[in-house]
């Protein structure tokens, strides 16, 4: 199984370029299941059901999400309904899945979505949620994805070693830079973190200006969501259907304006 997971979509500039994309990547990369982060997907945070929709009529299979998820209180149909999830670990008052089981041809996959506690919002332990939703996956299928949304690198390494051996992928979202430690640990894929989709010609896919405003004044500023090099940033991992072990990881780049069909 060849899987696509790609960094936190930011806005309607980086869901413009997944419609343009992932039809011929699919194709080009014999993608089985393509993943991708959504949270920062309506306007650059939480998701409407307009933006759900865009993201999936792309060709985007599942949707991971993190702490901006709950910003728009529309977002709970989307939780509610379609193949969205948050994170596993926010809380039991949480609506939504934090984690689900899809079939993709012949096989079933898992995918899990945890959120980080070293400098974000209080959450529960992401460590002891992850193992209880990875033996009721495992009731099912061997194939494991999980998305740590999290701002440490150092939590989500220990994640990865943490979950070593026991699941296809680990992949860190939430930052928007990606890292160039992609490796397997004991036959799981990982990596700290895969990136954005979204303009690169920003500061995290928002307006350049309004952010260094807001560090040299101190003062709230708006952060609008802006065009402009636009890139989906991501792994891309072959994983052995039967055992769910990854045979390999590979950092991935696309930019707005090339051809990826050929």
């Amino acid at each position: 199984m060849r899987i696509l997971f790609a960094g936190d979509v930011v806005g309607k500039p980086a869901r413009q370029f997944l419609r343009e994309l992932l039809p011929a990547l699919r194709t080009k990369e014999e993608l089985d299941v393509i993943i991708v982060n959504g949270e920062n997907g309506a306007a650059g945070s939480s998701l409407t059901k307009e933006s759900a929709k865009d993201i999936f009529s792309a060709g985007v299979d599942i949707v991971t999400s993190g702490d901006h998820i709950f910003k728009r209180k529309e977002v709970r149909e989307v939780l509610e309904t379609m193949d969205v999830l948050r994170p596993l670990n926010w809380g039991g008052n949480a609506f939504g899945r934090g984690y689900l089981i899809k079939t993709v041809g012949d096989y079933k996959i898992g995918v899990i979505n945890l959120v980080g506690r070293v400098f974000m919002q209080p959450s529960d332990c992401p460590f002891n949620a992850v193992i209880a939703a990875v033996e009721e996956i495992k009731k099912e299928t061997n194939i494991i994805i999980v998305d740590v949304h999290a701002e440490a690198t150092s939590e989500k390494v220990a994640m990865g070693y943490f979950l070593s051996g026991k699941v296809s992928l680990v992949a860190g979202t939430h930052t928007h830079i990606p890292t160039a430690d992609e490796r397997i640990i004991n036959d799981t894929a990982y990596i700290t973190d895969v990136g954005m989709t979204g303009s690169c010609d920003s500061i995290l896919g928002r307006d350049k200006a309004a952010i260094i405003e807001k560090f040299v004044t101190n003062l709230p500023v708006k952060f609008n969501v802006v065009d402009g090099d636009v890139r989906l940033q991501g792994v891309i991992v072959d994983i052995d259907e039967t055992t769910g072990k990854a045979l390999n990881i590979k950092r991935v780049e696309y930019r707005q304006g090339q051809d990826h069909g050929k």
